[in-house]
């Protein structure tokens, strides 16, 4: 064995290799951990909130029906024929058919097969101008699927 001289650092060899062994050791115990977690996940599930039924249909309600070709209507009560409206007029149209009367229901009824924007434009005009009960028209499970 060599005696410690005036050199110094002749025993002592500068390390040019990363030692991996503790680095494999800290993934297999991550592997593990995850490999015991993974079935304990539980997948997300949505639920999506139910729509309950009114006792009572309101007296008035003012329609807005959005087509597939995203062109509006507005229905009256009971009115069999809706009229054409632009989007821009609609806010004035609808405080129009409420007469003054916040508290008129507005009803937004809209196709499958209309784009999510559509409808979410036809709320925003809605909602910007003040009208503030405004709801989704929606359809029974059943009636859906015909």
């Amino acid at each position: 064995m060599p005696s410690m001289s005036s050199r110094g650092g002749s025993r002592r060899r500068t390390m040019n290799e990363i030692n991996m062994v503790p680095f494999i050791d800290v993934m297999l115990v991550l592997l593990i951990i995850f490999m015991v977690s993974a079935p304990l996940i539980t997948t997300g599930v949505v639920d999506l909130p139910s729509v309950g039924q009114s006792r009572t249909q309101p007296a008035h309600v003012i329609q807005v029906i959005v087509g597939t070709d995203e062109q509006l209507k507005i229905k009256l009560d009971g009115d069999q024929d809706p009229s054409p409206v632009p989007l821009k007029a609609l806010a004035t149209r609808v405080k129009e058919a409420q007469n003054g009367d916040a508290n008129t229901p507005v009803v937004i009824s809209a196709d499958r097969n209309v784009k999510y924007e559509a409808v979410v434009k036809t709320m925003d005009v809605l909602q910007r101008a003040g009208i503030q009960r405004v709801g989704l028209s929606v359809k029974n499970g059943a009636a859906a699927d015909n």
